[in-house]
Protein backbone atom coordinates (compact mmCIF):
# COMPACT_ATOMS: atom_id res chain seq x y z
CA UNK A 1 0.00 0.00 0.00
CA UNK A 2 2.71 2.40 0.72
CA UNK A 3 4.69 1.60 -1.89
CA UNK A 4 1.06 2.61 -4.41
CA UNK A 5 0.88 5.89 -2.37
CA UNK A 6 4.72 6.53 -2.65
CA UNK A 7 3.87 6.08 -6.58
CA UNK A 8 0.99 8.56 -6.52
CA UNK A 9 2.75 10.87 -4.86
CA UNK A 10 4.79 11.27 -8.02
CA UNK A 11 2.30 11.10 -10.58
CA UNK A 12 -0.32 13.31 -9.02
CA UNK A 13 0.16 17.28 -8.20
CA UNK A 14 -0.58 17.63 -4.18
CA UNK A 15 -4.03 19.02 -5.17
CA UNK A 16 -4.54 16.09 -6.99
CA UNK A 17 -3.22 13.08 -4.33
CA UNK A 18 -5.10 15.29 -1.61
CA UNK A 19 -8.18 15.09 -3.11
CA UNK A 20 -8.06 11.49 -4.21
CA UNK A 21 -6.39 9.90 -1.44
CA UNK A 22 -7.11 12.10 1.15
CA UNK A 23 -10.53 13.30 1.13
CA UNK A 24 -9.79 17.25 0.29
CA UNK A 25 -12.07 19.23 -1.17
CA UNK A 26 -10.69 22.10 -3.81
CA UNK A 27 -11.44 25.91 -3.71
CA UNK A 28 -14.79 26.73 -5.45
CA UNK A 29 -14.66 28.53 -8.45
CA UNK A 30 -10.94 28.24 -8.42
CA UNK A 31 -10.41 24.83 -10.19
CA UNK A 32 -9.32 23.19 -13.20
CA UNK A 33 -13.25 22.36 -14.90
CA UNK A 34 -15.67 24.40 -12.78
CA UNK A 35 -16.37 26.62 -15.68
CA UNK A 36 -15.49 24.13 -18.88
CA UNK A 37 -18.05 23.70 -21.33
CA UNK A 38 -16.24 21.58 -24.08
CA UNK A 39 -17.35 18.32 -25.05
CA UNK A 40 -15.82 15.42 -24.01
CA UNK A 41 -15.44 12.33 -21.06
CA UNK A 42 -13.92 12.99 -17.53
CA UNK A 43 -11.77 9.69 -16.13
CA UNK A 44 -10.97 9.06 -12.86
CA UNK A 45 -7.04 11.15 -12.86
CA UNK A 46 -5.57 7.96 -11.32
CA UNK A 47 -6.78 5.17 -13.48
CA UNK A 48 -8.29 6.48 -16.05
CA UNK A 49 -11.77 4.94 -15.81
CA UNK A 50 -14.73 6.93 -17.78
CA UNK A 51 -16.78 8.52 -14.57
CA UNK A 52 -18.48 11.79 -16.55
CA UNK A 53 -19.85 13.12 -19.36
CA UNK A 54 -19.95 16.49 -20.57
CA UNK A 55 -23.63 16.03 -22.17
CA UNK A 56 -24.69 15.13 -18.61
CA UNK A 57 -22.50 18.37 -16.93
CA UNK A 58 -24.27 21.82 -15.85
CA UNK A 59 -23.62 25.08 -13.86
CA UNK A 60 -24.59 24.62 -10.04
CA UNK A 61 -23.42 27.78 -8.98
CA UNK A 62 -21.50 25.79 -6.91
CA UNK A 63 -17.91 26.66 -8.33
CA UNK A 64 -17.06 23.32 -8.75
CA UNK A 65 -17.72 20.35 -11.68
CA UNK A 66 -21.35 19.17 -11.20
CA UNK A 67 -23.15 16.44 -13.06
CA UNK A 68 -26.67 15.50 -12.78
CA UNK A 69 -25.59 11.59 -13.59
CA UNK A 70 -22.43 9.38 -13.85
CA UNK A 71 -21.66 7.80 -17.37
CA UNK A 72 -21.90 4.00 -15.73
CA UNK A 73 -23.68 4.08 -11.95
CA UNK A 74 -21.25 0.59 -11.50
CA UNK A 75 -18.09 2.46 -11.25
CA UNK A 76 -18.67 4.94 -8.45
CA UNK A 77 -19.36 4.00 -5.16
CA UNK A 78 -21.69 5.97 -2.45
CA UNK A 79 -20.67 5.62 0.99
CA UNK A 80 -21.98 7.31 4.40
CA UNK A 81 -19.61 10.20 5.32
CA UNK A 82 -20.64 11.80 8.54
CA UNK A 83 -17.56 14.34 8.89
CA UNK A 84 -17.53 17.96 9.61
CA UNK A 85 -20.57 17.41 11.54
CA UNK A 86 -22.78 16.69 8.22
CA UNK A 87 -24.59 13.49 7.03
CA UNK A 88 -23.44 13.44 3.41
CA UNK A 89 -22.63 10.99 0.37
CA UNK A 90 -19.25 10.73 -0.16
CA UNK A 91 -18.60 9.52 -3.81
CA UNK A 92 -15.49 6.85 -4.31
CA UNK A 93 -14.81 5.30 -7.68
CA UNK A 94 -15.14 1.47 -7.80
CA UNK A 95 -11.85 0.55 -9.32
CA UNK A 96 -9.16 2.88 -8.01
CA UNK A 97 -10.87 3.82 -4.72
CA UNK A 98 -10.32 7.43 -5.66
CA UNK A 99 -12.40 10.26 -3.47
CA UNK A 100 -14.68 12.00 -6.11
CA UNK A 101 -16.68 14.26 -3.69
CA UNK A 102 -20.64 14.27 -3.22
CA UNK A 103 -24.11 13.02 -3.91
CA UNK A 104 -26.40 15.88 -3.38
CA UNK A 105 -30.56 15.52 -3.68
CA UNK A 106 -30.62 19.77 -4.98
CA UNK A 107 -30.23 18.97 -8.55
CA UNK A 108 -31.87 19.19 -11.80
CA UNK A 109 -35.51 18.18 -10.86
CA UNK A 110 -35.93 17.32 -14.86
CA UNK A 111 -32.76 15.14 -14.96
CA UNK A 112 -34.00 12.90 -11.61
CA UNK A 113 -32.69 15.43 -8.87
CA UNK A 114 -28.86 14.35 -8.18
CA UNK A 115 -25.89 16.96 -8.14
CA UNK A 116 -22.86 14.84 -8.10
CA UNK A 117 -20.31 17.55 -6.62
CA UNK A 118 -16.66 16.47 -8.16
CA UNK A 119 -13.50 18.14 -7.24
CA UNK A 120 -12.05 18.71 -10.69
CA UNK A 121 -8.59 17.56 -9.07
CA UNK A 122 -10.21 14.06 -8.96
CA UNK A 123 -10.56 14.47 -12.53
CA UNK A 124 -8.77 14.19 -16.40
CA UNK A 125 -10.87 16.09 -19.29
CA UNK A 126 -10.30 14.12 -22.40
CA UNK A 127 -12.26 16.28 -25.55
CA UNK A 128 -14.09 14.55 -28.26
CA UNK A 129 -10.97 14.79 -30.54
CA UNK A 130 -8.71 13.21 -27.81
CA UNK A 131 -10.81 10.09 -27.18
CA UNK A 132 -9.62 7.55 -29.88
CA UNK A 133 -6.44 8.42 -28.80
CA UNK A 134 -6.50 7.77 -25.48
CA UNK A 135 -8.73 4.38 -26.52
CA UNK A 136 -11.96 5.86 -25.19
CA UNK A 137 -13.43 5.95 -29.10
CA UNK A 138 -16.41 4.04 -27.74
CA UNK A 139 -17.18 6.84 -25.82
CA UNK A 140 -17.71 9.07 -29.40
CA UNK A 141 -21.36 6.97 -29.14
CA UNK A 142 -22.65 8.78 -26.83
CA UNK A 143 -22.61 12.31 -28.20
CA UNK A 144 -24.14 10.73 -31.71
CA UNK A 145 -27.69 12.74 -30.95
CA UNK A 146 -26.12 16.08 -30.05
CA UNK A 147 -23.70 15.70 -33.01
CA UNK A 148 -26.28 15.25 -35.35
CA UNK A 149 -24.37 11.76 -36.23
CA UNK A 150 -26.05 8.24 -36.85
CA UNK A 151 -25.27 4.82 -35.73
CA UNK A 152 -26.58 1.56 -37.23
CA UNK A 153 -25.55 -1.91 -36.56
CA UNK A 154 -24.84 -4.83 -38.98
CA UNK A 155 -24.49 -8.65 -39.17
CA UNK A 156 -22.75 -10.32 -41.58
CA UNK A 157 -20.88 -12.94 -40.14
CA UNK A 158 -17.38 -12.65 -37.79
CA UNK A 159 -17.74 -9.34 -36.48
CA UNK A 160 -13.64 -8.85 -36.93
CA UNK A 161 -13.75 -8.73 -40.57
CA UNK A 162 -16.53 -6.74 -41.27
CA UNK A 163 -15.37 -4.30 -38.68
CA UNK A 164 -11.95 -3.72 -39.93
CA UNK A 165 -13.57 -2.89 -43.63
CA UNK A 166 -16.44 -0.69 -42.20
CA UNK A 167 -14.36 1.39 -39.62
CA UNK A 168 -12.30 2.56 -43.27
CA UNK A 169 -14.82 4.14 -44.91
CA UNK A 170 -14.70 8.05 -45.03
CA UNK A 171 -17.27 9.50 -42.69
CA UNK A 172 -17.47 6.49 -40.16
CA UNK A 173 -16.21 8.30 -36.81
CA UNK A 174 -16.11 4.82 -34.75
CA UNK A 175 -16.77 1.25 -34.56
CA UNK A 176 -17.44 -1.24 -31.71
CA UNK A 177 -18.39 -5.12 -32.12
CA UNK A 178 -20.93 -6.36 -30.06
CA UNK A 179 -23.89 -8.66 -29.81
CA UNK A 180 -27.42 -8.01 -30.62
CA UNK A 181 -30.91 -9.78 -31.16
CA UNK A 182 -31.27 -11.78 -28.10
CA UNK A 183 -32.44 -11.23 -24.56
CA UNK A 184 -30.32 -12.41 -22.20
CA UNK A 185 -28.74 -9.43 -20.99
CA UNK A 186 -24.57 -9.04 -21.07
CA UNK A 187 -24.21 -11.67 -23.10
CA UNK A 188 -20.52 -13.07 -23.67
CA UNK A 189 -18.65 -14.56 -26.67
CA UNK A 190 -19.09 -18.23 -25.32
CA UNK A 191 -23.04 -17.46 -25.26
CA UNK A 192 -22.91 -16.02 -28.43
CA UNK A 193 -21.31 -18.85 -29.85
CA UNK A 194 -23.59 -21.59 -28.78
CA UNK A 195 -26.25 -20.07 -30.97
CA UNK A 196 -28.62 -19.43 -27.95
CA UNK A 197 -31.40 -16.67 -28.29
CA UNK A 198 -30.49 -15.82 -31.81
CA UNK A 199 -27.28 -13.82 -30.66
CA UNK A 200 -25.60 -12.25 -33.64
CA UNK A 201 -22.17 -10.82 -33.96
CA UNK A 202 -22.46 -7.37 -35.16
CA UNK A 203 -20.37 -4.32 -35.51
CA UNK A 204 -22.61 -1.48 -34.79
CA UNK A 205 -20.84 1.99 -36.95
CA UNK A 206 -21.34 5.58 -35.67
CA UNK A 207 -20.90 7.81 -38.93
CA UNK A 208 -21.51 11.17 -40.12
CA UNK A 209 -24.33 11.35 -42.36
CA UNK A 210 -22.94 15.01 -44.09
CA UNK A 211 -20.47 12.93 -45.00
CA UNK A 212 -21.28 9.32 -45.21
CA UNK A 213 -25.39 8.24 -46.82
CA UNK A 214 -26.15 5.64 -45.19
CA UNK A 215 -27.16 4.77 -48.42
CA UNK A 216 -23.51 4.28 -49.12
CA UNK A 217 -23.07 2.75 -46.10
CA UNK A 218 -25.29 -0.22 -47.00
CA UNK A 219 -24.00 -0.62 -50.17
CA UNK A 220 -20.67 -1.47 -49.16
CA UNK A 221 -22.06 -3.65 -46.67
CA UNK A 222 -23.38 -5.71 -48.93
CA UNK A 223 -20.25 -5.82 -50.87
CA UNK A 224 -18.13 -7.32 -47.77
CA UNK A 225 -20.43 -9.93 -47.21
CA UNK A 226 -22.33 -12.49 -49.03
CA UNK A 227 -25.98 -12.19 -48.38
CA UNK A 228 -27.43 -15.04 -49.94
CA UNK A 229 -26.24 -17.94 -47.55
CA UNK A 230 -28.47 -18.63 -45.01
CA UNK A 231 -26.84 -18.30 -41.19
CA UNK A 232 -23.42 -18.73 -43.01
CA UNK A 233 -20.19 -16.92 -43.53
CA UNK A 234 -17.42 -18.58 -45.65
CA UNK A 235 -16.71 -20.90 -42.89
CA UNK A 236 -18.33 -19.44 -40.10
CA UNK A 237 -21.18 -21.33 -39.59
CA UNK A 238 -24.46 -20.89 -37.17
CA UNK A 239 -26.82 -18.56 -37.12
CA UNK A 240 -24.48 -15.88 -35.05
CA UNK A 241 -23.16 -15.42 -38.29
CA UNK A 242 -25.68 -14.34 -40.21
CA UNK A 243 -26.76 -11.30 -42.41
CA UNK A 244 -29.06 -9.01 -40.74
CA UNK A 245 -29.72 -4.91 -40.45
CA UNK A 246 -30.47 -3.76 -37.46
CA UNK A 247 -32.50 -0.80 -37.38
CA UNK A 248 -33.02 2.22 -35.25
CA UNK A 249 -35.98 4.22 -36.70
CA UNK A 250 -38.26 3.77 -39.35
CA UNK A 251 -36.42 5.85 -42.04
CA UNK A 252 -33.63 3.66 -41.42
CA UNK A 253 -35.31 0.45 -42.20
CA UNK A 254 -37.09 2.02 -45.17
CA UNK A 255 -33.57 2.71 -46.76
CA UNK A 256 -32.57 -0.77 -46.06
CA UNK A 257 -35.82 -2.73 -47.33
CA UNK A 258 -35.67 -0.33 -50.63
CA UNK A 259 -32.10 -1.14 -50.99
CA UNK A 260 -32.85 -4.91 -50.93
CA UNK A 261 -35.51 -4.50 -53.22
CA UNK A 262 -33.10 -2.72 -55.27
CA UNK A 263 -30.69 -5.61 -55.56
CA UNK A 264 -32.85 -8.47 -55.62
CA UNK A 265 -34.80 -6.88 -58.89
CA UNK A 266 -31.56 -6.39 -60.45
CA UNK A 267 -30.28 -9.04 -59.96
CA UNK A 268 -27.20 -8.45 -58.29
CA UNK A 269 -27.01 -11.28 -56.33
CA UNK A 270 -27.21 -15.22 -58.27
CA UNK A 271 -29.43 -16.36 -55.03
CA UNK A 272 -31.89 -14.84 -52.86
CA UNK A 273 -30.95 -12.39 -50.32
CA UNK A 274 -31.34 -13.42 -46.86
CA UNK A 275 -30.79 -10.76 -45.18
CA UNK A 276 -33.61 -9.91 -42.57
CA UNK A 277 -34.05 -6.40 -41.00
CA UNK A 278 -34.81 -6.00 -37.52
CA UNK A 279 -35.39 -3.45 -34.79
CA UNK A 280 -32.06 -2.76 -32.52
CA UNK A 281 -33.35 -3.48 -28.82
CA UNK A 282 -29.97 -3.86 -27.51
CA UNK A 283 -26.56 -4.02 -28.53
CA UNK A 284 -23.69 -5.01 -25.99
CA UNK A 285 -20.39 -4.62 -26.63
CA UNK A 286 -18.12 -7.24 -27.03
CA UNK A 287 -14.90 -8.47 -24.69
CA UNK A 288 -12.33 -5.75 -25.23
CA UNK A 289 -10.11 -8.85 -26.97
CA UNK A 290 -12.41 -8.24 -29.72
CA UNK A 291 -12.72 -4.66 -30.18
CA UNK A 292 -10.14 -3.99 -33.41
CA UNK A 293 -8.51 -7.55 -33.38
CA UNK A 294 -7.59 -7.03 -36.95
CA UNK A 295 -6.07 -3.44 -35.97
CA UNK A 296 -4.00 -5.86 -33.38
CA UNK A 297 -3.38 -8.82 -35.14
CA UNK A 298 -3.13 -7.66 -38.94
CA UNK A 299 -2.17 -11.60 -39.81
CA UNK A 300 -5.29 -12.41 -37.50
CA UNK A 301 -8.52 -14.64 -39.11
CA UNK A 302 -11.01 -13.20 -41.91
CA UNK A 303 -13.55 -13.99 -44.27
CA UNK A 304 -14.45 -10.76 -45.63
CA UNK A 305 -13.58 -8.65 -48.83
CA UNK A 306 -15.11 -6.08 -51.57
CA UNK A 307 -16.74 -7.84 -53.84
CA UNK A 308 -16.59 -6.39 -57.40
CA UNK A 309 -20.28 -5.53 -57.64
CA UNK A 310 -21.90 -2.96 -59.91
CA UNK A 311 -25.17 -1.50 -57.97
Amino acid sequence: MNEKKDELKKRLTPLQYQCTQEAATERPFDNLYWNNKEDGIYVDIVDGTPLFSSLDKYDSGSGWPSFYASIDEKKIQQLSDNSHGMKRIELRSQKANSHLGHLFDDGPQAHGGKRYCINSAALKFIPLSELKKENLGEMLFLFAQKKSWQTITLGGGCFWGMEELLRKMDGVIETQVGYSGGKTPSPNYEFVKSGKENYTETVRVLFDPKILSLNKLLRYYFKIHDPTTLNRQGNDVGIQYRSIIFYEDEKQKQEAQALITELETKKVFPQKITTTLEGLSHFWPAESFHQKYLQKNPQGYTCHFERKLNF
